[in-house]
């Protein structure tokens, strides 16, 4: 696959070389701010998962009810969706740093205020819910603005071997915190897990004091127009650049066709005969796949047609999807999921470079907030997806359909885009 998605380089460009397999390092060794900025985020992203789960198990013990425990993603979604593009539209208008700063700083005084709940012993979920529906405006204005600085900190070369490093943090996050966080809710209980949180932070918070000024560049028109960055702006923008609509699109194919999550507690009593701890396991295989293409990411770096990678990465994830759903062992379905893990991060990467190197400074903020609500909002949209159909169909159905589903939408994207596999990462087009 390589092969055919690499092109000779010109003299100008500086060699890649063909024996690397493992990640990337070069971002954290040449910028110091980077490498702040991907040390503190990988910290807080554990931190983060601990508190997410500690919570909970706060709020099972405290009602009993998994419904009560559901809400909980549903008090995060919203904010999420709605502030992710406000989020970005501040980003493109204000200092990033700061708004980083302000943002991660929120997010540190939740966790504190986490810990005063269970310390002053109260029994009610309603802060609970209170303090998750707050972190989530907190990460939607942080995340479009320490995306969008990405690429004031790195040369464009580097951008892929950034975004496979900022994979690793996340999924680091999703894999150690919730292990993290249910040993030391054993052992110590909450207030220690959200303390630990609030600690964490403090390593973000870090980073982006180090950070140097990152006003956004305003273009000449929009200077001379004196106008302030909208989110009509920035949709109207997206409206306009097919490209940067097709890694929209084909993230959309992935997590909303070909989303099984929701049905692993079914489909590992069903199909495998287990128990909750299968359901982990089912749980844990994407993330560790995701995680290993982290890992071994070092040959993304010599790929410049990156539409091409993108609609080749989501194909995969749908494929891996469809045989896992046709799977009745458990050690071959957890490989074809781990499998559809790998596929992700490198469908992510080249996305989210795309996103940097195509878009002007001025837009980037409000691009990387409607990222954050397709990242948000496909994978929820995905789990009702998957469950009306099992409860339709069956899961089988559910999970094959909706792999080959995405296959089929992702090659009818290409024939109706198909600049977007013809996308040179050396001249990017929006």
């Amino acid at each position: 696959m390589t092969e055919s998605l690499t092109e000779t380089t010109d003299e100008a460009d500086e060699p890649v070389p063909r024996s690397r397999i493992f990640a990337d390092l070069t971002p954290l060794r040449t910028s110091p701010d980077y490498r702040r900025l991907w040390f503190g985020n990988t910290v807080s992203w554990v931190g983060q998962g601990m508190t997410a789960l500690a919570v909970s198990l706060q709020v099972y013990d405290l009602t009993g009810s998994a419904f009560s425990v559901g809400l909980i993603g549903f008090c995060s979604l919203v904010p999420l969706v709605v502030f992710g593009l406000y989020g970005g539209a501040i980003a493109d208008t204000v200092d990033r740093r700061k708004l980083g700063l302000a943002s991660a700083f929120g997010s540190f005084v939740l966790s504190v205020g986490l810990v005063a709940i269970t310390v002053a012993g109260v029994e009610r979920v309603g802060p609970l819910y209170a303090v998750v529906a707050l972190q989530a405006v907190c990460f939607a204005l942080n995340a479009p603005a320490r995306s969008s600085m990405i690429a004031r900190l790195l040369p464009a070369e580097q951008l892929p071997a950034a975004n496979a490093l900022n994979s690793m943090t996340s999924t680091t996050g999703a894999l150690v915190g919730p292990m993290l966080g249910g040993l030391i809710v054993g052992w110590w209980g909450y207030r220690a897990a959200y303390g630990i949180d609030a600690v964490t932070f403090t390593a973000s918070l870090y980073a982006m004091w180090r950070l140097p000024a990152m006003l956004p560049e305003r273009g000449a028109e929009s200077a001379a127009a004196g106008k302030r960055p909208s989110v009509m702006d920035g949709l109207r923008f997206l409206g306009t650049r097919p490209n940067l609509r097709m890694t929209f699109f084909t993230d959309m194919c992935a997590m909303v066709l070909a989303h099984p999550r929701a049905l692993f507690p079914v489909v590992a009593v069903l199909w495998y005969g287990g128990d909750a701890k299968t359901t982990g396991l089912l749980v844990a295989a994407p993330a560790l796949g995701a995680l290993l293409g982290g890992v071994f990411s070092g040959w993304l770096g010599r790929i410049r047609r990156h539409g091409l990678a993108v609609l080749l990465a989501v194909a995969s994830w749908g494929i891996a999807v469809a045989v896992f759903g046709l799977t009745r062992q458990l050690w071959l379905g957890l490989i074809f999921l781990a499998l559809a893990g790998a596929a992700d991060t490198t469908s992510m990467v080249f996305r989210n470079t795309m996103l940097q190197a195509a878009v002007p400074d001025e837009m980037r903020g409000r691009l990387q907030g409607v990222f954050v609500v397709v990242v948000a909002g496909g994978p929820r949209l995905g789990d009702f997806l998957a469950g009306s159909v099992a409860d339709l169909a069956s899961p089988g159905l559910a999970v094959t359909g909706g792999g080959i589903a995405c296959v089929v939408a992702v090659g009818l994207l290409a024939l109706r885009w198909p600049r977007f596999a013809r996308y040179d990462a050396r001249h990017p087009e929006a």
